[in-house]
């Protein structure tokens, strides 16, 4: 009896939260503007900000985990979704789970539908600061930091604690395997992995 009383008021619990949180992000995200919020499922509340000028899309069923309970490895962090400079965009196609990931975009990230980021990925579009050592520290003008967009192609899988940094394209279907920095272009149906990631096998490869 026991049992089933606890079974079921974790049930209730996670219905109220899930509710909750659904509810408010959705009033949170409209207000910011974000396009396309009335779709998404929200576990926890993620942490977003818009500089003015910028956007930030996201496409039909996104699932945005940023609790910990909600996802088999737990997350570090709630799911961060900012933009870094006007007219900067963050794209997020139909059908994308991200737990616990960090997007930022001084001039775009795109990511294709069915895309599967796992726990506490990182994909950012620019360096955050100058490479030249003098003023480094303070310097925020976009015009003198290092920016490339960034394109993830749909049903792309990006492992847990995967990063991904400016300037990248990642080909439809791929695996990146955990704990991968991706600096360079990934061609299309591949599995990669490593430090910077490099391509390991190709995806038919393993089916036999």
């Amino acid at each position: 009896m026991t049992s089933r009383l606890w079974r079921w008021s974790a049930r209730l619990r996670d219905t109220i939260l899930r509710r909750w949180w659904g509810l408010r992000g959705r009033l949170v995200f409209g207000a910011l503007g974000v396009r396309g919020v009335a779709g998404v499922r929200f576990y926890g509340m993620p942490v977003i900000s818009l500089v003015p000028g910028s956007f930030i899309e996201l496409g039909p069923r996104v699932v945005l985990c940023s609790h910990p309970r909600y996802t088999a490895l737990g997350v570090a962090r709630p799911v961060v979704l900012r933009t870094l400079a006007p007219n900067a965009s963050i794209r997020v196609g139909a059908d994308v789970g991200i737990s616990g990931g960090v997007i930022c975009a001084a001039i775009s990230v795109d990511i294709g539908d069915r895309c599967l980021l796992g726990a506490d990925v990182q994909i950012t579009d620019t360096d955050f600061h100058p490479l030249a050592a003098e003023g480094r520290r303070f310097e925020k003008r976009q015009e003198f930091i290092t920016s490339e967009a960034v394109v993830i192609e749909e049903n792309v899988f990006l492992g847990a604690g995967v990063r991904v940094l400016k300037g990248v394209r990642i080909g439809r279907n791929t695996v990146v395997g955990a704990g991968s920095v991706v600096t360079r272009d990934l061609p299309s149906d591949v599995v990669a992995a490593g430090v910077p990631a490099r391509v390991i096998t190709n995806l038919p490869d393993l089916k036999s």
